[in-house]
């Protein structure tokens, strides 16, 4: 005589639906993360690839943060290279008019705000450090806080607290640049013009006030040309680290698109195809509601809903 039994018909059923269950939940964290795995064991024989491939993503998703830190210098040093320029420009402007009009009535004043802005340029700190300080960025480059130090203070060279220091950035695996400027570098020939004006501002042969005589207006136009020449080259400064800045923009737009092509890359590798995760899931969903309903069906048809006691 044959036994009937359902426990192996149970034992199957089960089997079913514990495996479309299991397919249900990996599907279900594909479509919600979309992502093939959570963890590199889940990527198997790619997980090495993926590894380097993320480190490569890292280094130079390093690279475009420095790139930005150095963009913002640039920024700071191009606000205060072209306020030198300008204040130099200033100064020749106020002599020119002092020339053209017989008097200075306003003119040492004049030399005097203009310093201060000099001042302030070269003493410019980014993101709390002096920028034209060298090395020494801590330490405020310029000592100086009127126009009076350029003669009073031993030397003018005794007026700047630079080192010579010019650090090199890196922008990614080959190239660097250095970009920096010095306050000494920049600000000396403009303390020395007007050291000689202001000596020359004191008697006998001032002061530079009221109606010029002809002695002081021939002394004025001379300074005329060595301003020119300062404002040519802060100019030219200014405009070098322009130049410094446009080559941090174009390694910072080739980075990121190294950035973009390695996301994709990994992408491949990680991703999910979003309809083809939805598919398994809606396969799996249905493959666990049938699996349930066998097992109910299987449960009705159990002989001992046909045993009576």
């Amino acid at each position: 005589m044959n036994r009937i039994s359902t426990s192996s018909s149970y034992l199957a059923v089960i089997a079913n639906l514990n495996d479309a269950q299991a397919r249900q939940i990996q599907a279900g964290q594909e479509v919600s993360s979309q992502k093939k795995a959570d963890d590199l064991k889940g990527y198997a024989r790619n997980a090495e690839t993926l590894t380097a491939m993320q480190s490569v993503s890292t280094r130079i998703q390093g690279f475009i943060e420095q790139s930005d830190v150095l963009s913002d210098r640039f920024t700071s040093q191009d606000t205060a290279l072209n306020q030198l320029a300008d204040s130099a420009g200033n100064m020749r402007q106020s002599i020119t008019d002092a020339i053209a009009s017989g008097r200075a009535d306003t003119l040492m004043q004049d030399l005097r705000g203009f310093f201060t802005d000099v001042i302030a340029a070269l003493n410019t700190r980014n993101q709390g450090k002096y920028i034209f300080a060298g090395g020494q960025i801590d330490t405020q480059p310029v000592s100086a806080t009127s126009l009076s130090d350029v003669t009073t203070a031993p030397s003018i060279a005794s007026l700047f607290h630079n080192d010579q220091f010019k650090a090199n950035n890196r922008l990614d695996e080959t190239s660097t640049i250095q970009g920096g400027f010095l306050a000494d570098q920049l600000g000396t020939p403009l303390f020395n013009a007007l050291q000689t004006i202001v000596n020359y501002d004191q008697p006998p042969t001032g002061p530079l006030n009221g109606q010029l005589s002809q002695t002081q207006i021939a002394f004025l136009q001379n300074q005329i040309a060595g301003l020119d020449t300062i404002h040519d080259n802060l100019t030219n400064q200014a405009a070098m680290n322009g130049s410094y800045q446009r080559r941090v923009d174009d390694n910072k737009a080739d980075l990121n698109s190294r950035l973009t092509t390695m996301k994709s890359m990994i992408g491949n590798v990680t991703d999910v195809d979003p309809a083809e995760a939805i598919s398994r899931l809606q396969m799996a969903q249905t493959a666990v509601q049938a699996s349930a309903q066998v097992f109910q069906g299987l449960q009705s048809s159990s002989l001992l809903n046909f045993l009576r006691f």
